[in-house]
This record gives structure tokens, sequence and C-alpha cells, in this order.
């Protein structure tokens, strides 16, 4: 089975297990890889009669069957884009971007980002994320290093108009979500009954086609940035550049948003790199392929070669929180050879040489009966780069 065969089958089984809200996103997802009109308004029939028909079960699992069944016939034979080790997208080698006033200084830093792939910048405020994303679409240029696009692009304007940032605060606009969308498409070439088609498609997929007439200033933070992303979609990005785009969601919304950048960076059929900038850790972390911790505009958890092949070197370190004082956790992880304890906040984390695993030490806390009450192995976690 290729790609595609098994994205597919994943979700038809979404059928079977009743996640409707999902399975419509990657309907979406299927019906835009067609890229055909006549399916275009098939899924959209479909949304709009799913807003009154949204209890009928029987008949809902019947159409999305049926729609499904089409949407395969049309792709089990169109070409795949992806491929199954990627396609370089962007190369940077020994970037610095440093300033005449300032001591701060980002880089030197390499990396490689490929189609299909998720890049997480973690660090704390003011160590280099935004000042990365700004170099690497070009509203900086770097002091030394390169950045090479390594998807085709005619010119300049071309290239720009596939490789998208978006900032974390964005500009106002006038008019309605929908009328702003459907300029766009059209400023990019999409014009009549497909610009129509394709934007009532992308407010679906990102989850505002109930705010569709609203304006800028009725729209919360979040799904400000959801119309960029919707935005940044209408213009087939082959790489997007999304400077803190959990900021100012919830726990729920901000998982909701990076499944969505899993599902569309994979598409078989229109695949793309991203590379995001976040405060939530762990959300990043689960979400991307690969995290760069900057820490005073330097990555701390990669060691760089002249191929930009990043490898890490860590110890086990484990995150936990206990009722026990920090005397009786020392006393008890001798055994380990405990080489630093530390506490923050109310949670202790521990470092403990290489040879020591997960399961000595949860065998070490159920023989001791050492109270737990949250326990997290950080060991190849960039958490454990926020420590002092």
């Amino acid at each position: 089975m290729n790609i595609f065969q098994i994205q597919f089958e994943e979700i038809r089984q979404l059928i079977d297990y009743d996640d409707y809200s999902l399975l419509i996103k990657r309907v979406i997802d299927l019906t835009l890889d067609t890229e055909d009109t006549n399916h275009y308004k098939e899924t959209v029939s479909f949304l709009d009669w799913l807003d009154h028909n949204h209890d009928n079960i029987p008949e809902k699992k019947a159409k999305f069957s049926n729609i499904l069944d089409h949407l395969y016939e049309t792709l089990k034979d169109k070409p795949l884009q992806a491929t199954e080790n990627g396609v370089p997208l962007l190369s940077v080698y020994n970037l610095i971007r440093s300033y005449k006033r300032s001591s701060f200084a980002l880089g030197p830093i390499s990396f490689e980002v490929k189609e299909g792939q998720i890049l997480g910048l973690v660090g704390e405020n003011g160590n280099g994320k935004t000042t990365l994303l700004r170099s690497l679409c070009g509203e900086l240029q770097p002091t030394n290093g390169e950045v090479k696009y390594l998807f085709p692009h005619k010119d300049s304007y071309d290239l720009r108009s596939h490789l998208i940032y978006i900032p974390q605060r964005t500009n106002s606009w006038q008019g309605s979500l929908l009328s702003n969308l459907q300029f766009t498409a059209a400023y990019y070439g999409i014009q009549g009954e497909e610009n129509e088609l394709m934007v009532q498609l992308i407010i679906a997929r990102m989850g505002l086609r109930k705010y569709r007439d609203y304006s800028w200033k009725n729209l919360s933070s979040g799904y400000k940035m959801r119309f960029e992303l919707a935005r940044a979609l209408l213009r087939k990005p082959k790489l997007l550049l999304i400077d803190e785009p959990l900021a100012n969601l919830d726990i729920l919304a901000q998982q909701i948003v990076l499944d969505d950048f899993r599902d569309i960076a994979r598409s078989p059929f229109r695949p793309l790199g991203i590379i995001l900038s976040s405060q939530q850790l762990y959300e990043v972390e689960k979400a991307s392929d690969f995290v760069i911790f900057l820490k005073n505009g330097t990555p701390r958890n990669l060691t760089q070669d002249t191929d930009a092949v990043f490898t890490e070197i860590t110890k086990f370190i484990v995150e936990f929180e206990s009722d026990w004082s920090q005397e009786q956790l020392r006393l008890v992880f001798e055994t380990l050879q405990l080489e630093k304890m530390q506490i923050n906040g109310g949670t202790y984390v521990a470092s403990f040489p290489s040879t020591i695993t997960q399961e000595n030490f949860l065998r070490l806390i159920l023989d001791k009966q050492v109270p737990i009450s949250y326990f997290r192995n950080i060991s190849n976690s960039t958490r454990r780069f926020f420590l002092s």
C-alpha cells in the first residue's frame, strides 16, 4: 500500500469511530487533493446538508461513505507528490544574524526541512525564535551563512507566493472573512466558480464556517490566526513559517491546530514543510518531527556537522512530583547514582547517568513506595534545557 492508500484507510475508519469532526476535515483534504471542481461541488453540497442534518446519523454515515468512494476513484491513480524520505525544501547552513548595537546574535545554526516535516522552535522569549523566522522569510538579511530555498520558483515574487510567514500579530482587514479570502484566491489566479468553492472548503477546513460573515473586529485572536492559515493555504504554499500560532488558544484548541498542521503537511498530493515557534513545549514536541531549542540565539540541543545532521547527547532525566522532601528523595536515589536534583515550582527534576533507564527509576519508586503524583521522562525533551 502506498502513502495515500494507508491514509485513506485510516480516514474511512473514522466513520466506524463516529469521529465526524476529524472526518469532515480529512474529506475536505481529499477533495482539495483532487483539484476537480466536480468534487468541490459535491463536498460543499454535503457540508450544506450537514448544517441541517447533523443528528441524522445513519444517513450521515451513508453520505460520508459515498463521498469517500467517489474521492478514492479519482485519487487512486493520481501521481503522488510525497516521497518516503521527503524532498528537501529549505537548507540553512551556519546562519548568523547579529546587530551592531546589541550583544545578541542568532546562530550559527544549520538545519534542513523537507516536505511533510514540522520543525518546532522553542525557547524562552528573547532568545531568537522570531529573528530566525524573519531571517528565513527574507525580512531580515543574515549577517553570515546561507539560506537556500530548494523548491521550484521562477523569481522572488513566485518564491514569496510559496514561502509564507505568519507573524504572531497580524494586520487588520476590512469586510467579511469570506470576502477577504475570495479576494486572496482571486489575487493568486483562482477565479469564478473554483474561487467560490475552494474558499468554502478552506473555510470549513479551518473551522471557520460559522464565522464566514464576521469582520476582523468580531473574531477572537485564535480565529484571526485560523483566518491567516486559511489565507495561506489558498496560496498553495510549499513552506509555512508561523510565529506563536498557539499563543491565544486553550489547550484543546492547541492540540486541534497542531493535528491540523500535521495532516496538512503530510498530504500525499500537496505536501509542505512547516516551521513554527511556540512556548507550548510538550504540545509542540508531540507534533514536530524535530525541535530546536534556542538559548541566547544558539541551538542548545543540537551538535552540527557540515551536512547539517544533528545528534543529541543526553542523560536520563526525569521530572516528577512527590510529597517527600529533597533529603528523603536523595537518600532513595543514591542507589541510581543521582547526579543532580532541583525543584522548580513544586516539580522535581532529577538527572542520572545514561546507563540508568526509566524502568530502573520506576522499579525503585515501587520498591521504596515513594509517593508520585506526576512523572515524565524528559531525557529527550527540550524541557531539560529550560532548567538552570
